[in-house]
């Protein structure tokens, strides 16, 4: 087998033209799958961003509570509530409207989708499921040193339509996390 395929691309009649074409054909497949790989890691890298962007600004939003308490003896954000009770006062901020103001992105049948066209035909991407946490610090604890920050978490699912060989395929379905928190300074 090894010899015959020596002697074809050794003779003189262009027998090798055709897997010359095959070859190209081949690498040209490679190359497409390797480009919308591509285009779904950047796609996925600018959501995650974006996300990020919004939990750090719905921590930057929750700043003035968790400093009043940082400073009066490194508490969470925390509210006098009556008779010598206190409340937590937390601000979740608004991350989806941050989102599609970010990323273009609009509400259509309960997710945020933003559309590759004027004409709101072809979905570049879609996101849905989102999920805040944040978690406060103690109020006033005995050790402030390895006491809880406040912190925010935030849970999204993005789906990225994938395309291929001028086919839709299954959707990409990911889960992406972001943690933002506050630490004081002093």
């Amino acid at each position: 087998m090894k010899d015959r395929i020596r002697r074809l691309l050794k003779d003189n009649h262009a027998v090798s033209f055709p897997m010359t074409i095959g070859i190209v054909l081949a690498l040209l497949i490679l190359l497409c799958g390797i480009s919308e790989y591509f285009r779904l890691q950047i796609i996925v890298a600018g959501v995650q961003d974006a996300v990020e962007d919004a939990i750090i600004s719905t921590v930057n939003d929750n700043y003035a509570g968790v400093y009043h308490g940082v400073r009066e003896g490194y508490a969470g954000a925390y509210q006098p509530f009556g008779e010598g009770s206190w409340e937590e006062t937390l601000d979740t901020g608004d991350i989806y409207g941050y989102l599609d103001e970010t990323l273009g992105t609009v509400l259509s049948g309960g997710r945020h989708i933003k559309y590759g066209d004027s004409s709101n035909t072809a979905m570049e991407f879609a996101i849905d499921s989102l999920e805040v946490t944040i978690r406060n610090a103690p109020l006033a604890p005995s050790d402030p040193e390895n006491a809880q920050r406040f912190e925010a978490d935030a849970l999204v699912r993005l789906e990225v339509p994938v395309r291929f060989g001028g086919r839709l395929l299954p959707s990409m379905h990911i889960t992406l996390k972001v943690q933002a928190g506050y630490t004081q300074a002093f």
